[in-house]
């Protein structure tokens, strides 16, 4: 079965950079379409971003484009999360996600990584 892993959360100050990483394992990584969501404290999970299995078609939320990259890296089945200029409204739990098709939406996403915290003070 695939199992995902966040790493790379963690606390930083506002305007800074965090990357994240997601390990895939226990399956195919390139056949995978991977997603980014975020779960903050009293909200509903909502989508950050989406690459598609090869890496060349990408999708984001439209308040985090600019901001925000999602890349991956089939060689050493991993997914990024590129964060720029953070700010406080950004602290959520930040979770990966596969999917064997392309999808925006997490009821798509079968298999969710635990999540990583992403906390960004003033």
């Amino acid at each position: 079965q695939v199992q995902l892993e966040e790493r790379g959360g963690g606390l930083v100050q506002a305007g800074d950079s965090l990357r994240l990483s997601c390990l895939f394992s226990g399956g195919s990584f390139s056949a995978y379409a991977m997603g980014w969501f975020r779960q903050a404290a009293g909200n509903e999970r909502e989508f950050v971003a989406q690459i598609n299995y090869s890496g060349d078609s990408t999708y984001y939320a439209d308040a985090l484009k600019g901001r925000f990259t999602i890349s991956r890296d089939n060689a050493v089945n991993t997914v990024y999360l590129q964060m720029d200029r953070l700010r406080p409204e950004d602290t959520a739990v930040y979770y990966c996600a596969a999917s064997r098709a392309f999808a925006l939406v997490s009821g798509a996403y079968p298999y969710w990584g635990p999540g990583t915290q992403v906390a960004i003070s003033s």
